[in-house]
């Protein structure tokens, strides 16, 4: 997931805090994603502020067992490295995880996992689930946005 809207006033981008549209957008996803009743066992969330506020708001609605934030999901992190720790995860039996990053990463992770598709662009606080198992290509299931 991407985060939701941020705003531009802040000493520094890893600080920038979300808008009400975004804290907005991001409850809209949490209750998306509790209509369809999903579950996670782990929350990767970046260490910005604007994505450890998107997780705060969609987090109120859904179970999330565990949280870790992460610092490889910056704006410029690698998704080779983010696929690679999923790939870890994976062989530790975590089934569903739920990641809150930013762009370019978030598209770049999709096309990392799924290497038939071209990295979407995500509008703040969209989201994709993809169905992936070691050794395999991953499987775009779907890809929602905020309204």
């Amino acid at each position: 997931m991407r985060h939701g809207e941020a705003g531009f006033s802040a000493s520094s981008d890893a600080s920038r805090p979300l808008t009400a549209y975004g804290i907005e957008q991001a409850n809209q996803v949490g209750q998306w994603l509790q209509q369809q009743h999903f579950k996670f066992d782990l929350g990767l969330v970046s260490p910005y502020l604007r994505a450890e506020q998107t997780f705060a708001q969609l987090s109120s609605h859904i179970p999330i067992l565990k949280v870790k934030t992460e610092k490889l999901l910056v704006p410029g992190g690698s998704a080779a490295s983010i696929a690679d720790f999923l790939m870890t995860l994976i062989s530790q039996d975590v089934k569903q995880v739920i990641i809150v990053s930013h762009l370019p990463l978030v598209g770049y992770l999709v096309n990392e996992l799924c290497p038939h598709i071209s990295p979407p662009m995500f509008p703040t606080a969209a989201i994709a689930c993809i169905n992936y198992s070691i050794g395999t290509a991953g499987n775009l299931e779907w890809f929602h946005q905020a309204e």
